[in-house]
């Protein structure tokens, strides 16, 4: 017998560490594989089987899919650390009128009035945005878990005030779930081990003769209460 396994997807900037030890705790037999993806192609790995469920980011095509959303990421400007708007603890799109801004092919922040003024050179990845921010060629937003990936001495980053976040959902494919599938559904919302899609069961009926005992339980409790009482009787001198 093929020893059972899980395929998760997550994209450059997702974290699966904390579901994937959870999962590791409770299914020692069942191996959850971890498989990177690129944030464009997360939803189409899942609709050609290449992962079994996915972490992606929203928007995105998800026809086929369904979608749970997970968390909500702050959007942060990624400069040089002598910029001036290094200056702030966090900024607002203001700040960034009139700066340069380099805008990769993979970019994954939904913000079409985005401030600042786009490079008209395009690098193909984040990754390689990064690199032209620390040359001084323009600023970069992106979510912050972009910006801690792709961390350099040379580069800082500030959160943007005003700007619209980044939603990080979970993908996986329509209808009704592997049970592998909805077991992990159940780590990433919380659900205790054992637990029935997190309900718990209702307790069992009682029988007629279970409810007369506990009747008369409950009538006898009232009595005692109900009792005043007695004095010890004082001994003769």
């Amino acid at each position: 017998m093929t020893p059972q396994s899980l395929t998760l997807g997550y994209m450059p900037g997702g974290t699966p560490a904390k579901w994937a030890r959870i999962w590791a705790q409770r299914h020692r037999d069942v191996t959850l594989h971890l498989h990177t993806v690129a944030a464009a192609d997360a939803a189409d790995a899942v609709r050609d089987g290449t992962v079994d469920l996915t972490l992606l980011r929203l928007p995105a095509d998800t026809a086929g899919l369904a979608v749970i959303p997970l968390y909500e990421e702050t959007t942060v400007v990624v400069v040089p650390t002598d910029h001036v708007v290094t200056a702030a603890d966090e900024i607002t799109a203001a700040d960034l009128d009139g700066e340069p801004r380099l805008v990769p092919l993979d970019d994954v922040v939904d913000w079409p009035e985005a401030p600042g003024e786009p490079v008209e050179y395009r690098p193909e990845t984040t990754e390689a945005a990064i690199e032209l921010v620390a040359t001084g060629m323009g600023a970069l937003i992106v979510p912050q878990s972009l910006a801690r990936l792709y961390h350099r001495k040379d580069l800082t980053y500030r959160p943007i005030a005003d700007a619209p976040t980044c939603a990080v959902a979970l993908a996986f494919p329509e209808g009704s779930p592997s049970a592998l599938v909805e077991e992990f559904i159940g780590i990433v919302r919380g659900r205790r081990p054992g637990s029935s899609r997190g309900q718990t069961q209702p307790p069992p009926k009682r029988t007629a003769r279970e409810k007369a005992l506990a009747r008369q339980a409950a009538r006898a409790a009232a009595g005692k209460t109900a009792r005043r009482p007695v004095k010890p009787k004082r001994g003769r001198r």
